[in-house]
């Protein structure tokens, strides 16, 4: 079968990454599909179940920072595009690790970047899109105009209302300002795709994006942990008193979002996006307590004594807004859920899909991918 265009999307057996794979598949027959993933504790083949058999769809096993491997497969497959997701993702665990972190996320975006640089005989047709996140641009603070408590209602420039704990916002021309290891990591991958577009030419595209939520999202995240802590009835550790505000956009609408900057964004350029959606940390525990106990066919809100305040996390940011204005304005994109309906419809899932989420949190699925991949 001749296909139009061949795509490498990394990290694709991820939270992100899957639900990227499933739309593009799903979405363009006409186009093949290489999910290329190394497998990692957060990479789980079940996420794609759905799609694995279509013609248009091949999942390969390789780590990023196989430079010979990713040159190869570039090569052998005629790849004309790569959208690049895989990352390690989680602050806790780069605080305990932090080499792991530069070395998938650095020296992996580099392998990435030189293996295209290499396979393209043309930039032309070609597109090397790089996913990454909010948290470079460090932290804001929380203000409130002219006197008014936080959170207040303003006005984004499509006419969107939204309440916000600050007046200033995330925008493309930040200073970077990274605070944890993983977030210096990634400044670092973003900064090696802008100097590949400036020294050589290499058609790239960043986007920073906001927390994402939504269904198969690893649950050691915020809110999948919770929703089956609170079905087990076991504790929710919230850092400090639960005051750090986060942007939350549905897994969905960035889905969406990458799909039209892979095709409509302008190269060389950086857009962010968000949910113009800001909530405390306790807030949201207290929505995915409400919500799951009543989904559950508890009483709303009986399982408020199951949060636990625990000694906060080292370098915590304490607010992050995106603006996305730029990604409106100049392509049409906003948010399709309001944050209770995505959550609803999050909960649900999990509540839904008890067997997954059984799987994941036994680690059964890495043992039998290690059965499955031994000596290959």
């Amino acid at each position: 079968m001749n296909f139009d265009r061949t795509l490498i999307i990394t990290g694709g057996a991820g939270f992100i990454g899957s639900h990227v794979v499933r739309l593009f598949v799903n979405k363009y027959p006409n186009y093949r599909i290489i999910n290329l993933d190394k497998l990692t504790y957060a990479g789980n083949l079940a996420n794609l179940k759905d799609i694995e058999d279509k013609p248009n769809y091949r999942f390969v096993r390789m780590d990023i920072c196989d430079f010979e491997g990713v040159l190869k497969l570039m090569q052998d497959e005629h790849v004309d595009g790569i959208i690049h997701l895989a990352a390690e993702s989680h602050v806790d665990r780069s605080i305990k690790d932090p080499f792991t972190f530069a070395q998938t996320n650095v020296m992996g975006t580099l392998s990435l970047l030189q293996a295209a640089k290499i396979a393209w005989d043309s930039f032309e047709g070609k597109r090397f899109y790089h996913i990454s996140t909010d948290e470079v641009y460090g932290a804001l603070e929380m203000t409130n105009p002219e006197g008014v408590e936080p959170p207040f209602t303003t006005k984004a420039s499509s006419g969107q209302h939204h309440l916000a704990y600050g007046e200033k916002f995330f925008t493309e021309d930040l200073k970077y300002q990274p605070h944890s290891p993983y977030s210096a990591a990634k400044a670092s991958s973003d900064h090696f795709v802008r100097a590949f577009h400036d020294t050589y030419g290499l058609p790239t595209i960043v986007t920073n994006c906001s927390n994402n939520y939504g269904p198969y999202q690893f649950p050691e995240k915020l809110i999948p942990l919770f929703i089956n802590n609170i079905r087990h009835r076991k504790p929710l550790p919230v850092y400090g008193k639960g005051e750090n505000v986060r942007d939350w956009l549905y897994v969905e609408d960035h889905a969406r979002a990458i799909d039209l900057i892979f095709h409509q964004g302008k190269t060389g350029e950086t857009y962010n996006i968000g949910g113009f959606n800001e909530w405390k940390n306790i807030d949201i525990v207290k929505v995915l307590i409400k919500t799951t106990d009543r989904l559950l066919g508890r009483k709303e809100g009986e399982d408020m004594d199951l949060i636990t305040y625990v000694t906060d996390r080292a370098g915590h940011d304490l607010r992050y807004a995106i603006d996305s204005t730029k990604l409106q304005k100049e392509l049409g994109w906003e948010p399709s859920l309001q944050f209770e309906e995505g959550i609803e419809k999050t909960v649900r899932w999990y509540l839904d899909n008890q067997e997954w989420l059984d799987n994941v949190t036994s680690g059964d699925y890495q043992k039998y991918y290690e059965q499955m991949y031994a000596g290959r």
